[in-house]
C-alpha cells in the first residue's frame, strides 16, 4: 500500500532537458528532411532549367502531355513541334519534359 502511495505523490523538480536538448530531434528531422526531399527536387529542378535553355531547332523532345516532337522554331517562351508530317503544335516551353531517347 506504501507503494502505491508513494507512486501516487507528486513527482519531485527532475530535470526538465534543457530548450536545445528538446529541440535537438525536430533540428535532426528538418536536416533528414532537407537532404531526402528538398536537395534533389532543387537538383532536378535546376537541371531541367538548364534544359530549357539549351533547347534548339532539330531537337526531337517529349512534353509532359506524352506527345514526341522535333522542335521548328522556338518563339521566347513558346516551342513549335512538328509531331507529324504537317502537324505542328505550340507548346509552353515549361510543358518540354525532355529530350527523346532514340
Amino acid at each position: 500500500m506504501l507503494e502505491i502511495a508513494h507512486a501516487m505523490a507528486p513527482a519531485g523538480e527532475g530535470g526538465g532537458g534543457g530548450g536545445f536538448a528538446a529541440l535537438l530531434p525536430l533540428i535532426l528531422l528538418f536536416v533528414i528532411f532537407y537532404f531526402i526531399l528538398i536537395r534533389p527536387q532543387q537538383k532536378r529542378a535546376k537541371e531541367h532549367r538548364r534544359l530549357l535553355e539549351s533547347l534548339k531547332k532539330g531537337d526531337k523532345v517529349l512534353t509532359a502531355g506524352g506527345l514526341y516532337g522535333t522542335i521548328v522554331n522556338l518563339e521566347g517562351n513558346e516551342v513549335i513541334l512538328q509531331v507529324a508530317d504537317k502537324v505542328r503544335v505550340k507548346v509552353n516551353r515549361n510543358y518540354i519534359a525532355g529530350l527523346a531517347k532514340e
